[in-house]
């Protein structure tokens, strides 16, 4: 499943796709300021680049997930997988949290993790070391790779579908993900997110 795919209209154009809740929706550990900012400042503005990096070339009728695979690893087209794998990222984030998220992942889902990590709070725990440890900007994930669950964390724009394996959900580390709320503290929103706002739901139904 990847909701990334709503990005790409029948023309070719990649459009920014609906938050899958209210701005307010994730009050009170992410405001509906930081959402304005990230979702209609930063989000919006991946999609704009991205459309008029892709006006008029190779790019132009392909699918969001077609042009991050085309230019992934290309020095020459790295300003257009930048924009575009951001666009894809964070679709992929919104779908990956909810309002009142968090507690206990379905049963499927949560028998796979503690078979992977031994139990849902160990991959909680590695979850927030890769997304608290991550230099810089970028992303923590948990994904299948080969028929087993993994943390991963990627930098910048990079995401693992271009490693060839299968992301379940992601926590955004960029700044400003978090800094109009926690400032400096990025341990505390990455800890927040996973007690209170994680989608578990979305991640089972990513296991496929």
């Amino acid at each position: 499943m990847s909701t990334a795919s709503a990005t790409a209209s029948s023309s070719g154009s990649i459009v920014l796709p609906p938050l899958p809740w209210t701005e307010n929706a994730l009050e009170p550990v992410i405001s509906a300021k930081t959402i304005g900012f990230h979702y209609g400042k930063h989000h919006k503005t991946y999609v704009d680049t991205v459309n008029k990096m892709i006006a008029g070339t190779e790019y132009a009728d392909m699918t969001l997930e077609e042009i991050v695979g085309a230019t992934a690893g290309k020095a020459d087209e790295s300003a257009i997988f930048n924009n575009a794998a951001q666009v894809w990222n964070h679709t992929f984030y919104w779908n990956s949290l909810r309002g009142k998220g968090g507690g206990e992942p379905p049963l499927i889902l949560k028998r796979k993790i503690e078979a992977a990590f031994g139990s849902v709070e160990a991959c909680k725990k590695e979850l927030s070391a890769a997304a608290a440890g991550q230099f810089g900007s970028g992303w923590a994930w948990l994904v299948v790779d080969a028929g087993k669950l993994k943390v991963v964390k990627t930098a910048d724009a990079e995401t693992p579908t271009t490693r060839g394996v299968k992301p379940l959900l992601t926590i955004d580390v960029w700044e400003h993900a978090y800094y109009l709320d926690y400032q400096n503290k990025r341990a505390d929103y990455v800890n927040a997110v996973l007690d209170k706002l994680i989608n578990w739901e979305f991640a089972e139904k990513n296991l496929g």
